[in-house]
């Protein structure tokens, strides 16, 4: 199968959880991009994300596979305890190497290698969240040709990411919840 031409970043931390729901649960049943989100958890702490997203959505909701192909129409969640990367033949590459922002999974090392492989057919989200994760991984997909979106620090329930956000990235477009959502609804 080929890989997806086009990709959807979400990043998100702290009080980021409901809004990925609200997005993820407002999608078509179709769509021709793939959607990577990289959640902050702590591999201490078993989740079952994945599993109970695709019993509530009656839909695949994967974790990312080392070396898997990124396909279309489908949803990826990166896997606790490992930095998730795009390779430039558009395959996943797990990698345990320290911490970026205090986090691994890192919104910045995924968004980078995500823009090195699919330059302006790149797309980031960054949300709600406690640190500055993300910050240079926007400016990074900027840079490559793609489009980046913050959500509004008025509206994320940590407001740290999204300011740090907002203030290394002056070409990013700030967007309410409902505008988040909408963006999803209409992905075809």
């Amino acid at each position: 199968m080929l890989p997806a031409e086009n990709i959807i970043l979400i990043g998100g931390s702290a009080g980021s959880y409901n809004l990925i729901l609200s997005c993820i649960e407002s999608l078509p049943s179709v769509f021709s991009a793939a959607i990577i989100i990289v959640i902050h958890r702590n591999p201490k702490f078993i989740t079952k994300i994945e599993e109970t997203l695709t019993v509530r959505l009656k839909r695949s909701v994967l974790t990312a596979r080392d070396k898997a192909i990124i396909l279309p129409n489908n949803i990826y969640f990166a896997t606790a305890g490992y930095h998730l990367l795009i390779e430039p033949n558009k395959t996943f590459c797990l990698d345990q190497s320290e911490p970026v922002q205090f986090s691994r999974p890192s919104i910045d090392v995924l968004f980078e290698s995500a823009a090195d492989a699919y330059t302006d057919k790149c797309t980031a989200i960054l949300l709600s969240g406690a640190n500055r994760d993300g910050t240079d991984g926007l400016q990074h997909v900027y840079h490559m040709g793609g489009e980046i979106y913050i959500q509004s620090p008025a509206e994320a329930l940590m407001s740290t990411m999204p300011e740090s956000a907002i203030a290394g990235n002056q070409n990013a477009k700030i967007w309410k919840n409902e505008q988040i959502i909408s963006f999803f609804q209409k992905l075809k």
